[in-house]
């Protein structure tokens, strides 16, 4: 079997795209009262939920895990616009605008995932989804200790490059898994 990673990248992304935006038209951009702590927390609530039903193989709660990877994924890039701007941007921002950043921001985060696919030979392929969610996980705490140390790292990549992977992960565990499930 052939795969196409550009193309079932884009599936994917078509998805969450389309949700982010409707939700965007009907909520604004709400996500702008939050601080950055609590976009990464929000990301490790959902990585522990997909950990947590993954282990426990039951859901008590109608959201699927599919629902979570998309979330993860909205909610990175939501962290990588917050990085970008400042206290003095608007706290409304056009839905249009919106779209334009998401697509600014996947653009990029795709063409790191060709870059890594190029050195590591898409080995992800043959990973777990269990794994691609602990590698979440751990990048999120990575994060979290970033914030607490403000931001600063002697040797380590920066917060957006872990949002980044975060993104690639859950995209690879999306293609993994059937979008619907």
């Amino acid at each position: 079997m052939t795969n196409n990673t550009s193309e079932e990248y884009d599936a994917v992304i078509k998805v969450c795209r389309d949700l982010f935006i409707r939700k965007t038209k009907d909520y604004g951009t709400a996500w702008r009262i939050l601080r950055p702590s609590s976009i990464t927390d929000q990301i490790f609530i959902k990585a522990q939920r997909i950990r947590t039903l993954e282990e426990k193989k039951v859901s008590k709660v109608g959201e699927s895990i599919t629902s979570e990877y998309i979330g993860i994924i909205n909610y990175c890039v939501i962290a990588m616009i917050q990085l970008e701007l400042d206290g003095n941007s608007p706290f409304e921002i056009p839905a249009e605008q919106v779209e334009v950043w998401y697509d600014e921001r996947i653009r990029e985060t795709k063409e790191l995932m060709f870059a890594k696919n190029h050195d590591y030979g898409e080995a992800w392929r043959d990973m777990r989804i269990s794994s691609l969610t602990d590698l979440i996980l751990m990048k999120v705490l990575r994060v979290k200790q970033i914030e607490d140390n403000d931001g600063a790292t002697l040797v380590s990549e920066g917060i957006k490059a872990n949002y980044q992977d975060m993104i690639n992960y859950a995209v690879f565990a999306l293609i993994k898994r059937p979008l619907a499930g």
